[in-house]
């Protein structure tokens, strides 16, 4: 899909969607932002809380390297501008998960500064169709408690744990044009994020959650009025509040009406967005420098040990696997999740080819965790094992059938390739006597198809490598069954 294939039609026309996302991502780090409290997901509540996280008096806020040194990482992923200097301010409101009464962030001296994530708009060809996505900032802010309703029929119960965990605020542009568009850069941040270490993007958990802003205009006209639908926490439901909410406005201002700028939550069951509140400005939070914390000033050893942790990246890696030999299409699919590409990489490094362990992989692999409802961090199947198996097909112990027979006994046995073929002899075979025998009785059951075939009618070819095949119970070599079969049928 291109930016221009997606438009609203309305009665006076076609619209085009604006959308931005503000994604905050929790960072990977064992203490908070700026205290040593632990910021393990699941806890007992009030149970990983400091004195400066519940905003005691007189306790001072100290920033934590970590945080700071994986936003940095974070930003040199997406080659951002990385400052130097850069400042905390206040963000000033009152809710009872926030005890300070005021938020620690970086609205005005960002730690990270413009960057661009190229996304791939059509999955199954990721080189033809690229689209660059500009990142206007990374600042690093901490998280507010959280307000639990469910506890009582008549209260709400607070828990800050979450209280002061360090997040990674990554704003994008408006350069989105399409639900598909918005859904393929969240799927290429958190690919990057998960393959730098810097945030787990476990969305179901919390740790990133995105901020959807979406505007409606004419095509070529002024940007409209946007609306913030607040912490989405899924791919799909992204797309899906996009979708809703540029529908209603294109028919708000159809009808006559105005957008107000106003900031709106999902509905997951409904699938509708509906107002939450008057969109806020900066001005409204009374922003100041914070007087507790001194500006941050980055020498250039701290860049130099950041930039040389990096991994190797999700483009830079699906290059490399199509410099192998490898599709554009299935090497964007292995490099799509970290585990899945580390996986491959060991693979690889116990000498399988590459075409053919790639494709192994992403079908015959990814096929069976995908009926298991298994990650590949929990494949039934070892990286020795899969090696094992390509080996015995490689060398022509196995034909393909075999070796999804043996596969199958694989999944539920545990056992090696090796064992399986010898203690169930599934060993292919390319005895030509054998495989003659076998073809000579195909053709005498089968007279009426030799007669087309000889007749001319070539397509009866198949008919008779798979009667011999299945003759043969699957065991003999496709190649010298196709050169035998030649002969025999003249």
């Amino acid at each position: 899909m291109t930016e221009s294939t997606y438009r609203i039609q309305g009665a006076t026309g076609e619209w085009e969607v604006v959308i931005g996302l503000e994604v905050h991502a929790q960072v990977t780090s064992q203490a908070k932002l700026f205290s040593g409290a632990a910021t393990a997901f699941g806890a007992e509540p009030n149970t990983q809380v400091s004195l400066i996280d519940a905003a005691m008096p007189g306790m001072l806020p100290v920033p934590n390297r970590e945080c700071i040194r994986q936003a940095v990482r974070t930003g040199m992923a997406i080659d951002a501008q990385i400052n130097r200097w850069s400042r905390f301010d206040r963000k000033n409101y009152f809710y009872a998960d926030l005890p300070q009464g005021y938020q620690i962030s970086q609205l005005y001296h960002p730690l990270v500064g413009e960057g661009a994530i190229e996304i791939a708009l059509d999955e199954k060809d990721p080189e033809g169709s690229v689209k660059s996505i500009g990142v206007e900032r990374i600042h690093v802010e901490q998280d507010a408690g959280k307000l639990m309703h469910d506890q009582h029929p008549t209260r709400s119960y607070v828990d800050l744990n979450r209280s002061g965990v360090a997040l990674m605020e990554i704003v994008s542009r408006p350069d989105m044009r399409s639900p598909a568009e918005a859904g393929a850069y969240l799927r290429k941040l958190r690919a990057i994020l998960r393959y730098v270490g810097s945030c787990d993007g476990n969305m179901e958990e919390g740790s990133m959650r995105a901020d959807v802003n979406v505007s409606v205009r004419k095509v070529g006209d002024e940007l409209g009025t946007r609306t913030e639908t607040k912490n989405v926490n899924s791919v799909r439901f992204v797309m899906a509040a996009i979708e809703y909410e540029a529908k209603r406005q294109v028919s708000v201002l159809e009808d006559g009406g105005r957008i107000v700028q106003e900031t709106r939550l999902f509905n997951v069951e409904s699938g509708t967005t509906r107002s939450m509140r008057s969109k806020e400005d900066a001005h409204d939070y009374r922003y100041f420098p914070d007087p507790d914390l001194l500006p941050l000033e980055l020498d250039e050893a701290f860049l130099e040990e950041c930039r040389a942790s990096l991994p190797e990246l999700p483009d830079a890696k699906r290059k490399r696997y199509e410099g192998l030999g490898i599709s554009a299409y299935a090497a964007n699919v292995l490099t799509a999740e970290v585990e899945a590409a580390r996986w491959f990489d060991a693979l690889l490094e116990t000498g399988a080819k590459p075409v053919p362990a790639a494709n192994w992989v992403t079908s015959e692999l990814f096929g069976a965790l995908n009926r298991t409802g298994k990650g590949i961090e929990n494949s039934p199947v070892s990286v020795d094992q899969a090696a094992e198996l390509l080996a015995l097909v490689a060398d022509g112990t196995l034909s393909g059938s075999l070796a999804k027979q043996v596969f199958e006994v694989m999944l539920e046995t545990g056992d090696g390739a090796a064992r399986i073929v010898e203690e169930r002899g599934l060993k292919q075979t390319s005895d030509t006597g054998a495989i003659e025998a076998v073809i000579a009785g195909v053709l005498e059951k089968n007279p009426n198809q030799l007669a087309q075939y000889r007749g001319g009618k070539e397509a009866l070819f198949g008919f008779f490598v798979g009667q011999t095949m299945k003759a043969m119970g699957g065991k003999a070599n496709p190649a010298v069954v196709n050169d035998l079969l030649k002969k025999a049928l003249g």
